[in-house]
This record gives structure tokens, sequence and C-alpha cells, in this order.
């Protein structure tokens, strides 16, 4: 029986997954984060051979599959996918190899059918569109130097910047200042600003402002509410877009939300992003994916070896027991 070896590559880890033509789960892994831009693409793939070697032992050697399903962080472009595809395939990993972004993955974790919308909003935010015929509606997702905002690293930045300038007068007072404090065990906000700077804090250390940011919202502080709102709007405007290039606005679509941001649910947060696709697109239906992306990374796997829906169904149920477990 053929396999797919599943890889969702995110900033923050990588899991994997060895699948059976006919869904069934061989083994799974989490390993570090999958970081080619930073860390380089031999780097990034040498992450994922150490996962599969967690997950299936040490003694295991490539080929790991007969078909490698890859959707990362990092491939944002078709030239750094193939670069990518290019090193997983000298690597031997698979005799077939598919790499595309992470968001493609979660699209097809979360959507009812094989098409529609995905906004991932995590250490930073992208979206892409499928259209029925697949057409693909995508975004560079580089950074502001390609019109992107927001993000929890982008928060984490906003909430920092404003705290330092309460701080310091430049800015109006806002419990945010408090936040950094708090989160960060310092007297001063600068005192966090001089630690990154010199490399005394990690910078990943940023992502533990997200919780408060949106704490303080709750509170009714207005820049921390001026935040969330900013980042409704970028997780509309992303979707709405997509949506629009692809004709899909006059007829009902799924738009499936993901990454750690939107998961965590903040009641807020999901209200207004809620409000926005609304009044913009109110034929789209709104997901909040039920599955982790690697699931998603699987069934595209799935889908180039021509599985059937028992096998889709198979493999999906496994992970859903696997999420409703209790701890």
């Amino acid at each position: 029986m053929r396999t797919v070896l599943a890889v969702d590559g995110g900033n923050s880890k990588t899991d994997v997954a060895l699948v059976a033509e006919d869904g069934s789960v061989l083994a799974r892994g989490r390993g570090a984060g999958f970081l080619p831009q930073s860390a380089g693409v031999p780097a990034a793939v040498d992450v994922i051979g150490r996962t599969v070697r967690l997950a299936l032992g040490d003694e295991a050697a490539a080929p790991f599959a007969d078909h490698v399903a890859a959707y990362v962080a990092g491939a944002d472009l078709p030239v750094e996918e193939e670069r990518l595809r290019e090193e997983i395939l000298t690597r031997g990993y698979g005799r077939e190899v598919v790499v595309g972004n992470d968001t493609f993955a979660l699209l097809r974790a979360g959507a009812s059918r094989p098409w529609g919308v995905a906004v991932v909003c995590g250490a930073g935010i992208n979206a892409v569109g499928v259209s029925p015929t697949g057409e693909v509606a995508r975004y560079p997702a580089l950074g502001k130097i390609s019109g992107d905002w927001g993000g929890g690293l982008g928060l984490a930045e906003e909430v920092l910047w404003h705290a330092v300038r309460a701080e310091d007068g430049r800015g109006p007072a806002t419990l945010l200042l408090e936040a950094v404090r708090r989160s960060f065990g310092t007297r001063r906000a600068e005192e966090v600003v001089l630690g990154l700077h010199f490399g005394d804090l990690p910078a990943d250390r940023l992502h533990d402002l997200v919780p408060p940011l949106f704490a303080a919202a709750a509170e009714g502080d207005p820049i921390a509410n001026a935040l969330v709102e900013r980042q409704a709007d970028e997780i509309a405007v992303m979707g709405v877009v997509a949506l629009r290039r692809l004709g899909l606005l006059a007829e009902p679509c799924d738009v499936v939300l993901g990454g750690g941001v939107l998961t965590a649910r903040d009641p807020l947060l999901m209200r207004l992003v809620g409000e926005r696709y609304a009044a913009q697109a109110p034929h789209a239906t709104l997901v909040v994916a039920d599955v982790p992306p690697i699931v998603g990374a699987a069934l595209l796997g799935l889908d180039r070896l021509g599985a059937g829906r028992a096998a889709m169904d198979r493999l999906r149920a496994s992970f859903v027991e696997t999420v409703s477990a209790p701890a």
C-alpha cells in the first residue's frame, strides 16, 4: 500500500504524519520550527528529516514514503516552493514531492469542499483562495514590504511600541504598559527594548504580549481596542479580496480561519471579524478548523494518490478523536 509523508512546517514547530493510502495514520511526530528564510533551505529540510526519525525511529531511512506533501511556512512564492521541493527530492525523502504554502493545508483541512478561502493569522498573516476550477489567489506575504500588517509578532511589536511611548511621555496612557512590565517581569518597558536590542531576550518572547493585548482590549483600553479592530480589518480584507479575485463573493463559500491568533477564539476579535465578513462577503461561511493543518497536508497528499472518500474520512476521524480526547 502506498504512503504519504505529510508535513506541516510552521515558524514555531514542524508536524509530520506518515499516512497509508487507506487513510490510516502510521506515525506522527513534532519537531522544531521550519525556518527556510532565516536558517536556509537545507537547514529547514533537515528539520523534516529529524522529525520523521523522531516519529519512525533513528534507524528509519529514506525514502520515507511514496509521496511527500509538504505545506510549509516560508514557501510564500512559487520560486521558494520549487527550491524546497528540489531540496526534498535531493534528500530522497519521497519518490514524488509537492511543496506548497501552509495556508493551502489550512484550507484543505477546514473547508467543506476542496476549494474556498483560508486566512491564517499566526506569527504572521497570509491568505489563499482556490476556485472550483482550480484558479488560485494568493499574496506574497513577506511582511510590511508586501503590504501585510498584523499576525502575532506584528501585534506584539505594536504592544511594545505603545507601551514605550506611554512610559516616556510620547504617547497616551495605556494598560499595555503594565502588561509589558508584568509579562517580562521588569520595572520599565525600556528594559525590554534594551534586552531585545542586545540579545539578552529572545525575540520570540514578544509573542507573550498577544494574550495581554486581548485582555486589555476586553477591559476597554482604547489603544488595545484599536489594535484588535485593525487586526480584524486585515483578516477581513485578505479574505474578501481573495474571494473577489476568484469571483466567489456572490455565492456560498467557506472562509477557513487558522493560526494561533484566530484559533484562540478571542471573543472580541471573532465578533469583529464576523461583522466585517457579514458586511463585505455575506455569502461566506466562517470556519475555524477543528483539526490541525497537518490533516490538510495529508488530505492533499491523499488527493494526489487518488484515495477515496473512505480514506479521507478515516484520516480526519483519527485527528478529531485526538483533538477531542481529554487531557
